[in-house]
């Protein structure tokens, strides 16, 4: 199994000032290929302290310069907010750079406060995702875009500097909502997991996309990609008690940028799977879906970690797991620990693993919880 990290740049409420925050964040990034770590990600938003990464790209095109050999994956490009014109140009370019090292992730966004500070209407988002993503993926591979749609038009126009290698097999996608497992199946992209919903759900998901995909182009779909939220300690409580101080911090801070708790998502169009969050925060509380969020991710000792990895490889047939090891402003020194002990523990175990087909009837690691909550978050 191939082994990433991902840096997230978050400050809530402000408590240190962006600029520490930078450089705690990238201090991480540095801290990855040498401890073995095979890829760095960067995820995009704007305008609050949620995730303080506006330009993904610019992030991973700083780390191709300090790095020899660890691939840089987007987690991920939002292309509703850009001219895919100018992203295709940056994709290549990077892509030159780093001698064919990324790994792209896109996806359409579903922060109210980032389409509004972007003057874009999000009942177009998922029109203007799949156009983009066409015009995107074609260019990449032709070396020049060209596209007439709704709300993309282009006249042909080279990508220079020229894309030297097929993106095929290395472009993956957010998908959240169960609507959006046609569109990346079309646009003949592997699937990125957020872990947000009951696994059990998750994978058959992916049987859906996975015969969706070999319908549609002939030859199996690649395995997916999944993130997860992790804090990895020698001590099992004191895991648990990082894990719900900042795991659950995290998923605070979701809420407050996602606007989870209002109604606009229901009445959104192509956002009606989010819109059922608020309901869900209704009927079980705050508290036992933080819960439910934080049972998701992997935390607890070496050896937890380990089979809570394990548990999610084998449901979902995953080949590359991607750690966020910094976030909700934990302090610098417990998110070095963090990222080093995975890295001795965990991670040599996980890389000698394959990208199996899922294991169906694999029972539930001990720990995680029973309550059927579904939280729509990320993605597309």
């Amino acid at each position: 199994m191939h082994v990433g990290m991902a840096a997230v740049f978050q400050n809530p409420g402000r408590a240190r000032s962006d600029r520490e925050v930078y450089g705690c964040e990238l201090r991480l990034a540095d801290l990855a290929e040498p401890l073995g770590f095979e890829s760095i990600w960067g995820v995009e938003h704007h305008f609050t302290d949620y995730t303080m990464c506006p330009d993904v790209l610019q992030f991973l095109t700083y780390m191709a310069g300090r790095t020899e050999r660890a691939q840089l994956g987007s987690m991920v490009v939002v292309l509703p907010w850009h001219d895919p014109m100018r992203v295709a140009e940056e994709v290549a370019m990077l892509d030159n750079i780093s001698g064919g090292r990324l790994i792209l992730g896109l996806g359409r966004g579903a922060g109210k406060v980032e389409f509004d500070g972007f003057r874009l209407s999000m009942d177009e988002s998922r029109q203007r995702f799949v156009e983009s993503a066409e015009m995107l993926l074609g260019g990449l591979e032709t070396g020049y875009c060209e596209y007439s749609g709704t709300f993309v038009k282009q006249p042909r126009a080279a990508i220079r500097p020229a894309p030297f290698k097929s993106f095929r097999g290395r472009t993956y996608a957010a998908a959240v909502s169960p609507e959006s497992l046609p569109v990346m199946a079309k646009l003949g992209v592997g699937i990125l997991i957020i872990p947000q919903k009951p696994w059990k759900e998750v994978a058959r998901e992916l049987e859906t996309y996975r015969s969706l995909y070999r319908d549609v182009n002939g030859v199996d779909a690649p395995p997916p990609v999944s993130a997860g939220w992790t804090f990895c300690d020698e001590s099992a409580e004191r895991a648990e008690q990082m894990a719900r101080r900042f795991i659950g911090g995290y998923y605070q801070t979701v809420l407050d940028h996602y606007q989870f708790q209002g109604d606009h998502l229901a009445r959104t169009k192509g956002y009606e799977y989010y819109g059922k969050m608020a309901e869900k925060i209704a009927q079980y509380g705050t508290d036992t879906v933080v819960d439910y969020f934080m049972n998701l991710q992997v935390w607890g000792t070496p050896a937890q970690c380990y089979e809570k990895i394990l548990d999610i490889h084998a449901r979902t047939g995953m080949s590359h797991y991607v750690g966020v090891f910094s976030y909700a402003g934990m302090p610098y020194e417990d998110a070095e620990r963090n990222l080093r002990l995975f890295a001795r523990e965990v991670m040599p175990a996980l890389q000698k693993l394959g990208a199996a087909p899922p294991t169906s009837g694999r029972a539930e690691v001990v720990g995680r919880a029973a309550t059927p909550v579904n939280l729509g978050l990320l993605g597309s």
